[in-house]
């Protein structure tokens, strides 16, 4: 048998919160509602709050030791022929100088190539 709690835990209850628009926000946003491009200010602050969270993406940095993260590095090429450094940064979250550092060394290895 499920519990009220354990149903309130899966489905949180959504949160209201207040701002202060200036005149002209305030504005715009009403002619974007009149225009019919939103229902209304909640649906222009809802999505705009989503478009918001989609572009930040926060970067995690791992510490691996430099033989792991050359072998992560090499695989990540398997994978993906083609790649930028700050890619390979990103997707394995290793920080960017050392995957830099660790690039080098597998092109002076004859391991990787640069792509001109």
């Amino acid at each position: 048998m499920t519990s009220v709690s354990s149903i309130e835990e899966e489905n949180p209850k959504p949160k209201a919160v207040g701002t202060k628009l200036t005149p002209r926000e305030n504005e715009e946003i009403q002619n974007l509602i009149d225009a019919g491009i939103y229902l209304s200010f909640s649906d222009f602050i809802r999505e705009a709050i989503r478009d918001k969270l989609k572009a930040i993406k926060v970067i995690k940095i791992r510490e691996i030791d430099y033989d792991t993260a050359k072998k992560e590095i090499l695989g990540y090429y398997k994978n993906y022929s083609e790649s930028y450094d700050y890619e390979v940064a990103d997707d394995l979250e290793l920080d960017y100088e050392f995957v830099c550092q660790v690039l080098n060394e597998l092109e002076q290895e004859g391991r990787l190539g640069l792509v001109e």
